[in-house]
């Protein structure tokens, strides 16, 4: 009896012992399994773009730099975001915003499911919020990332001080704030394949007549001609900008953009600009893919698909130096006197690039910070 109470005590702990070892095995193992494998950013992406609620997060981080920048009058940021299918042109995808306020942090966000044939979101900043390109059904957000309706005008509209244009072909439009109205400019020429309008309700026009009259620019307001200035005959124009007394009309060849014809005392007089230290041979791509921006202090900036940028020394914008970028940007935006900087990849990929991302310089270019 006292060797069955020392040997049954002993075959129980080692019965005790073994099953202890046997549970924390098996919880080893469901820990081990429970752990899986960090997700990869390849499956990741498919899963954000098959989502039918994608979340703002999950769809910006799956798009690594925004597709479009926009600035409200009161500075506040709106980021557009496409996360496109990558195996083909068709098939899931997810878009996003997020509406930064003046101060940089996040006061609202949306995303949703969508197609890679739709065309992607973009937005026009004005005074109190964001005007959707193209209008479409004429949708606005305000500071607050509240939708409300832009009445879309038939009627011609003769335009004024603060009216802004939100598209410049195919429809022209203006937007005006006061009203939250859209309509095309009146007296505009059915010849106008170009047009621009300036802080003062100025529209500026390029004119390509279908007969052998010289192509021009034309400046009106209310809807009475100002002047107009004829296209040397050698170069077909545009792009067009126009603000602060200063406008800029680029001179295109068969070969590709070739100079710039500017003035700076309202359209008084011009002069053509073939130089000033803008290698125009270099710029990939003709008119359409010119980039051509004018900074509030009447400096023009030129550019082109290959991420080359120029900005005009001064305001008479006779000279102008290359701009150092930190990355290949993709495209260059300017609000203002600021620039808006987006470096990514030119088509859809998992992976981000070098430098992806969103940068702003607010001193010409000499010095750049990026938004995280």
């Amino acid at each position: 009896m006292e060797w069955l109470k020392r040997h049954g005590r002993r075959t129980a702990g080692l019965v005790g012992v073994a099953g202890a070892a046997a549970l924390a095995l098996t919880a080893c193992g469901q820990s081990a399994s429970a752990e899986k494998a960090p997700e990869s950013r390849e499956a990741k992406y498919k899963r954000v773009i098959e989502d039918p609620r994608p979340t703002p997060a999950d769809v910006i981080e799956m798009a690594g730099a925004p597709s479009g920048v926009s600035r409200a009058g009161d500075g506040s940021l709106l980021l557009t975001y496409d996360a496109d299918n990558v195996e083909d042109d068709e098939g899931p995808a997810a878009t996003a915003w997020r509406l930064l306020g003046p101060d940089g942090r996040t006061v609202a966000e949306h995303a949703e499911h969508a197609n890679a044939e739709d065309v992607p979101a973009a937005f026009k900043g004005v005074p109190g919020g964001f005007v959707s390109v193209p209008p479409g059904e004429g949708t606005g957000l305000d500071l607050r990332g509240k939708r409300h309706e832009v009445v879309l005008a038939e009627a011609p509209s003769r335009t004024r001080a603060g009216d802004i244009l939100l598209s410049a072909r195919e429809p022209t439009l203006v937007y005006r704030p006061a009203t939250r109205t859209l309509a095309p400019p009146a007296g505009l020429s059915d010849a106008a394949v170009d047009v621009a309008v300036d802080e003062r309700g100025t529209v500026w026009s390029l004119d390509q007549p279908l007969t052998d009259e010289p192509n021009r620019v034309v400046r009106q307001r209310d809807g009475r001609t100002l002047g107009s200035v004829d296209v040397p005959k050698s170069y077909s124009g545009g792009p067009l900008v126009a603000r602060g007394g200063t406008a800029a009309l680029a001179l295109a060849t068969d070969e590709g953009v070739r100079g710039l014809m500017v003035t700076t005392d309202d359209g008084t007089s011009w002069r053509t600009l073939l130089a000033g230290g803008i290698p125009w041979e270099s710029l990939d791509g003709g008119p359409g893919l010119l980039i051509l921006e004018l900074l509030a202090d009447g400096r023009l900036l030129v550019g082109g698909e290959g991420g080359r940028y120029w900005l005009a020394d001064d305001d008479e914008n006779n000279a102008f130096h290359e701009l150092e970028t930190p990355a290949t940007f993709t495209s260059l935006t300017v609000e203002d006197d600021t620039l808006y900087g987006i470096a990514d990849a030119t088509t859809a990929t998992y992976d981000l690039v070098k430098g992806e991302g969103l940068w702003i310089s607010r001193d010409g270019g000499r010095e750049w910070e990026r938004r995280e």
